[in-house]
């Protein structure tokens, strides 16, 4: 759901979107729900040129999350990004992709983030932990779970390409939970 919600929203305001898979080299990925996804590309594939992305956004479900957090590659792609003040997104149990990064460690102050309350226990030693549906912290955009992936997506939205484009997009979609 994450994955979906995020690009479709994304998407919606325009904004072009790259589904890269981890830990693949090629063909689907079955989420932890058994739902598939074809990536339009994969992490190490000589097209993709991730350093001229604006953001990068980490869904949750394991294994998964497992996958990306023992990546190396993501794991540098999450410091470069957040040292540029590119944003950085998280859900759910993909925070623990932010703590491997090592982020925490070389922010001027301590981070808020938030996360699904099973992965609290992991992270809240290392940063501000809040438990608000979505959290801000400069560049830094953290969620709670697939309930809150709407909110995610518009928050990106809005930090991407401005508050108003993040209205627009809302008002079709009737959400109940809408920051915007």
């Amino acid at each position: 759901m994450e994955v979906v919600i995020a690009a479709d929203v994304l998407r919606r305001a325009g904004i072009q979107v790259v589904v890269l898979a981890v830990g693949v080299a090629s063909g689907t990925v079955i989420c932890s729900r058994g739902t598939k996804i074809v990536p339009d590309a994969y992490l190490g594939d000589d097209t993709v040129r991730i350093g001229t992305f604006d953001a990068v956004v980490v869904p949750g479900g394991m294994p998964g999350t497992d996958v990306m957090v023992l990546n190396p590659q993501v794991r540098s792609i999450l410091a470069e990004f957040h040292a540029q003040r590119k944003i950085v997104g998280a859900i759910c149990a993909g925070v623990l992709a932010i703590k491997a990064a090592g982020i925490q460690a070389k922010a001027p102050h301590p981070l808020r983030i938030t996360s699904h309350p099973s992965v609290r226990p992991q992270l809240e030693r290392d940063f501000v932990y809040e438990e608000d549906r979505v959290v801000v912290d400069c560049n830094l955009v953290t969620s709670r779970g697939p309930g809150t992936s709407f909110e995610f997506a518009l928050t990106l939205v809005a930090a991407l390409v401005g508050e108003a484009k993040a209205r627009e997009v809302a008002a079709p979609m009737i959400l109940a939970h809408s920051p915007f």
